[in-house]
């Protein structure tokens, strides 16, 4: 049989709830010492691949950079322009570093010394890389030679195109009636091309031949006359 508490019981028990501590009331679960679980990470899919791009091209760059440097070479070029027939000097020459197209030969900077001394075979611009065909150890024109230049319209000329040293015949066209006009004149002399440049705004060109110095005062009349073409023989040797 149960016996009931008296009221001094009940007192005592109120007294002892009443001074229970609160972090005992608030229970475990509430506990300052708790440690909140950390944040969860968003994932930027677009982010992340402009990040692995970024580092993939620095390294490519860092490839071609690399690969530039070892393929550049050492090769001669001009400071200031040089004209055709001038005598190149060591003032004129400068060794510089790029990397060569393969379609291209300029002289390595070992050529130096055998450069300077020659001529220019024909004018090189300023900056220009020296290649072998731009330097000659002849006089132009040479001894017994004299150099005429022709002004021809577009149609007086092969459409390819003239080089230096081609061989070419210097033909007299016929008048307005199908006659020449001086039969003094002949109307073929053989000649060599030695440079080629524009004319003026009517399309014309100005070649420059290499002819017999007997032969420069009839190629000079024939020039003259307005009524020559150029032929183009054979470039095989």
């Amino acid at each position: 049989m149960a016996i009931a508490p008296t009221d001094e019981q009940r007192s005592a028990r109120r007294r002892d709830q009443g001074t229970k501590d609160p972090e005992d009331a608030i229970g475990p679960a509430a506990s300052s010492d708790t440690v909140a679980p950390p944040p969860k990470m968003r994932r930027r899919p677009l982010l992340i691949a402009a990040s692995v791009a970024a580092v993939c091209l620095g390294a490519l760059l860092a490839v071609m950079a690399f690969t530039s440097m070892n393929s550049a070479k050492e090769v001669l070029a001009v400071r200031s322009t040089v004209h055709r027939g001038e005598v190149i000097t060591r003032g004129d020459v400068m060794i510089v570093r790029v990397g060569v197209d393969p379609g291209l030969k300029p002289l390595p900077a070992s050529e130096l010394n055998n450069v300077v001394g020659k001529r220019a075979a024909m004018d090189i611009a300023a900056g220009g890389l020296v290649t072998g065909d731009e330097i000659t150890s002849s006089v132009v024109p040479g001894a017994g030679q004299s150099e005429v230049g022709i002004s021809l319209a577009s149609g007086a000329l092969p459409a390819n195109g003239l080089e230096n040293g081609d061989d070419v015949r210097i033909v007299l066209t016929p008048g307005q009636q199908g006659q020449y006009k001086a039969d003094s004149i002949p109307t073929d002399v053989a000649a060599t091309v030695v440079g080629v440049s524009n004319g003026g705004s009517n399309g014309q060109k100005v070649v420059d031949v290499l002819v017999p110095e007997d032969q420069a005062p009839d190629v000079a009349s024939m020039a003259a006359t307005g009524k020559v073409a150029l032929v183009l023989d054979s470039r095989e040797h």
